[in-house]
């Protein structure tokens, strides 16, 4: 009876069958990489942050004075976290214009950002605290430093997504690219936060 069942089996009918889906299987490389950086940026700056909050209990410790500046840089993260968000939008509907638009202000405000950010520097450094001048301005130019490092490294990969926007490239053809952006931009965002609550409290 099995052997009958299976000689009239029609295979196109078998084949039709959509076969089980493995979540595995759909998930992209790149987005299993960026996972896994993220992991690893996370432990750098817990062991920073916990190094910090184990530094700043000796009798050396001056804590800088609150700039205003960092207020007015955090909005601008903000708003270029919410800008890549938007460009993702536009690109899971295949709206070039809007993603390209987006993608260019969430790119400018980062620069405005780091730049910002290069302001405050300044501006504790005209106060006196210099990188070895003690622990707490150390750990300031340290903490603000590799964040920024990082954002300079999320320019690079939003770079190649312009540039291959701009030079014709459907807003489908470049979503990932634009998905990864916007997590790392919203991680980083995080991670800002939590710094910048830890400077204030501190």
């Amino acid at each position: 009876m099995s052997i009958l069942s299976t000689l009239m089996t029609m295979p196109w009918i078998a084949s039709a069958e959509p076969p089980a889906e493995n979540p595995l299987a759909s998930t992209s490389p790149k987005k299993v990489a960026l996972v896994v950086f993220l992991g690893v940026v996370s432990s750098v700056f817990f062991l920073f942050i916990a190094a910090y909050l184990i530094r700043m209990n000796y009798g050396d410790w001056r804590p800088l004075r609150d700039s205003q500046i960092l207020w007015l840089n955090t909005l601008v993260l903000v708003a270029s976290s919410f800008a890549f968000q938007r460009a993702r939008n536009a690109a899971g509907k295949e709206q070039r214009q809007s993603t390209t638009r987006y993608l260019l202000l969430a790119g400018f405000l980062t620069l405005v950002f780091l730049s910002g950010q290069l302001w405050v520097w300044q501006q504790i450094n005209s106060d006196g605290n210099r990188i070895l001048t003690d622990p707490a301005s150390a750990f300031f130019y340290l903490l603000t430093g590799v964040h920024g490092l990082h954002l300079l490294g999320g320019l690079y990969v939003w770079l190649r997504t312009v540039i291959r926007i701009l030079s014709g490239y459907s807003a489908m053809t470049v979503r990932l690219s634009v998905e990864l952006c916007s997590v790392y931009w919203h991680y980083l965002l995080l991670v800002w936060l939590l710094l910048f609550g830890l400077l204030l409290a501190t």
